[in-house]
């Protein structure tokens, strides 16, 4: 696990105050003068950094800012939380929603693209703006309704589709809500009665890890059974911190899974993808999926190719425990879903053929 230091002032905050998470999300930095001394910002031009934030917003939260090694030339967090001007000079043909979530919307923000299961996007902030995010279209959104109109009409939805038993809920990050706005949509999921599990995707354990409070976590265990997945996506964002996080979760009875996304220059290597998965067991957090990176507007420079991510995924299978190995998917548009891409590769097929009596023994 690691630790860097931020070379802002804003490390020298008290400790009590640098924990709380509510002050965490108040000083989120969100322009680049909040990025003042910094080597990054000498590397950009206003002009640059302007014409990015004029399409995607920033916002990134002191503690996730305090990760980043200002002496790496590609610091794998600062490129997850930063402005690039390739986000709007790469690819801008791509579109906005690539999953066509927006098409299967029965109500507004209340995805259903799977028979048993519904995505309610419950608000559209986050603790801080990933530049990888396949929902940028939403974080310049305005809600047209108010907070509990929107989940009561969601939850009216659901109680009127009997073939729904699992609510995930999603934004934006869930955990960006005071406990009590989070129990009022809970207890509105809770109480239907053919729902049978609660799941929440919230990067929060990784920006934003005061956010898992012991309050937070005696309120989660009332609506048992509650999933809780997350999405680390380098080994330097398991930090002491984080960790603590899960375990808390854990703790209460709450599997913690992990969903991360293939990121060239982030992940895209062996080592940094070992270094993450086998970090991911030691803390008991499960490496559940591993997502090529979706061809949406404002990422495209994060894209890697499917035949790169299969030869990662058989180096890690040679020499990493099957507990630590994640399905390495493509979420495709529509009703189409999740496709596992290393199925049958040519190394596989390879194989299988060098032991064609072992399965003709079987038939």
């Amino acid at each position: 696990m690691t630790e860097h230091i931020s070379p802002f002032e804003i490390h020298r905050t008290a400790r009590a105050v640098w924990r709380d998470w509510r002050w965490q999300l108040k000083n989120r930095i969100t322009s680049p003068a909040g990025l003042a001394g910094s080597r990054w910002l000498h590397a950009k031009s206003p002009d640059e950094l302007g014409q990015v934030l004029a399409s995607f917003p920033m916002a990134v939260t002191p503690y996730y800012l305090s990760l980043i090694d200002y002496g790496a030339q590609n610091d794998p967090v600062a490129v997850q939380c930063l402005p690039d001007l390739r986000e709007i000079t790469c690819r801008p043909d791509y579109p906005e929603d690539p999953l066509e979530e927006d098409s299967f919307m029965p109500v507004p923000k209340l995805i259903h693209r799977y028979a048993d299961r519904v995505l309610a996007i419950i608000t559209g902030n986050c603790a801080t703006y990933c530049r990888h995010c396949n929902r940028k279209r939403l974080w310049s959104t305005p809600n047209t309704d108010t907070f509990k109109r929107r989940i009561q009409k969601m939850a009216r939805y659901v109680a009127n589709t009997p073939s729904v038993r699992e609510v995930i809920l999603s934004g934006g990050d869930p955990l960006t809500l005071s406990d009590e706005a989070l129990k009022y949509v809970l207890d509105q999921f809770a109480s239907i009665g053919h729902v049978e599990v609660l799941r929440i995707g919230s990067r929060a354990p990784v920006v934003l890890p005061m956010r898992i409070t012991r309050e937070l976590c005696r309120l989660l265990k009332r609506y048992r059974p509650v999933w809780f997945n997350t999405q680390f996506n380098h080994p330097a964002e398991i930090t002491k911190d984080a960790a603590r996080a899960c375990n808390m979760l854990l703790e209460t009875g709450i599997p913690v899974s992990n969903q991360s996304v293939l990121l060239k220059g982030v992940n895209d290597s062996a080592d940094t993808m070992r270094r993450l998965i086998t970090g991911l067991q030691k803390i008991s957090v499960r490496p559940y999926y591993l997502f090529h990176c979706e061809p949406v507007r404002g990422a495209a420079h994060f894209r890697t190719d499917v035949a790169s991510g299969v030869a990662l995924m058989e180096a890690l299978g040679k020499d990493c425990s099957g507990l630590a190995l994640p399905r390495y998917v493509a979420d495709l548009p529509g009703e189409a879903g999740k496709i596992p891409l290393c199925t049958m590769s040519g190394t596989i097929k390879k194989e299988l053929e060098k032991h064609q009596d072992f399965f003709d023994f079987f038939q």
